[in-house]
């Protein structure tokens, strides 16, 4: 059994105890990160490193260890877990308090814990025929750029995906996309990818960070911008990424096909008619190619073809992760 870690002390889930009267039990007063781990190799550790300090500095929450202190706890649970490819959890809160009250301690002795989860990937059905979502109003707080434990309107906004028999509650407030209830959320039209800006209203994904690289290495054209309801619900493509999922096609939103995705060819990658389609209106409203990118027998782009843009994105994602993520 693989043992986690709890304020000093490596010990066997079942025997892990907290106070009642942890601020993390009774008000979800804390932070948490994920890291994604590969062949026992944490992934962009110091990216996720410098997220949680983000969250902790966005909560007030002095950081209970140094970065040399995390990476010896992080490489250890890595190490010793029993699974090859782990999910990493850390959470850190702002630990007990004597009597039940809102205002923070005097004295805060934060209360740490990592544990590991076994890494698995989606199912390829999920990849070969896209996933189902519905939408919801975004009712979350207005500091989604922090990974609070406070994550109560995120679960019943994917409950509420999960009551339907989809995977996934695409985000809305006021009539822009933000991002899905437990992911990142891309457009696709006329050949462009599209994603929402990084700013309070999303998560700031490592996943999103690496889309929007590899869209870079290949020639994918990428807008970072607001995008609107109408235009979301309109994409040629729609994709969900996280560190999770990696990256799933989207079939339908509220029972409608999307683009494409509801009606793509069961085909290798690299193969299908290679046809450039004319200039068309690019989603911000400019004139654009719709360029749909193919991929060779090698893994690199090669002609232009019908065949879907995540199809290839999600070529790249996998070599990128053999390549380098399996590397740390």
């Amino acid at each position: 059994m693989t043992k986690l870690y709890l304020n000093g002390e490596w010990i066997n889930p079942a025997e892990a105890k907290i106070s009642v009267m942890d601020r993390g039990f009774l008000f979800g007063d804390g932070v948490y990160e994920i890291i994604p781990v590969y062949s026992r190799m944490p992934f962009r550790l110091d990216e996720h490193l410098a997220r949680l300090q983000q969250s902790l500095d966005g909560v007030a929450l002095v950081n209970p260890h140094s970065l040399a202190q995390w990476r010896v706890l992080i490489l250890k649970l890595a190490t010793d877990a029993q699974w090859e490819d782990q999910s990493i959890y850390i959470q850190v809160t702002r630990g007990t308090m004597a009597v039940r009250n809102h205002a923070f301690p005097a004295v805060i002795q934060p209360t740490v814990m990592l544990m590991a989860e076994p890494l698995t990937t989606p199912p390829e059905a999920m990849r070969t025929n896209g996933i189902a979502t519905v939408s919801a109003i975004d009712t979350r707080w207005l500091r989604c750029d922090l990974k609070t434990t406070s994550l109560l309107a995120n679960c019943l906004l994917r409950q509420y995906a999960v009551a339907q028999n989809c995977v996934e509650t695409i985000l809305f407030r006021d009539g822009l996309l933000t991002e899905g209830s437990a992911s990142s959320i891309f457009v696709i039209k006329a050949g462009v990818l599209f994603a929402p800006p990084k700013d309070h209203r999303i998560l700031p994904g490592i996943t999103y960070d690496i889309v929007l690289e590899l869209a870079a290495t290949y020639g994918l054209p990428v807008i970072v911008r607001d995008i609107a309801e109408t235009e979301t619900r309109n994409a040629d493509e729609l994709w969900l990424a996280s560190s999770t999922k990696e990256i799933l096609p989207i079939a339908t939103l509220d029972g409608k096909s999307i683009g494409r995705i509801g009606v793509a060819p069961s085909l290798p990658v690299g193969v299908g008619e290679t046809k450039a389609k004319p200039e068309t209106a690019a989603l911000q409203g400019s004139r654009t190619k719709d360029v749909l990118f193919a991929v060779a027998d090698d893994g690199t782009p090669s002609a232009t073809s019908r065949w879907p843009i995540h199809t290839k994105m999600l070529a790249w994602y996998q070599t990128y992760k053999h390549e380098v993520m399996r590397h740390g």
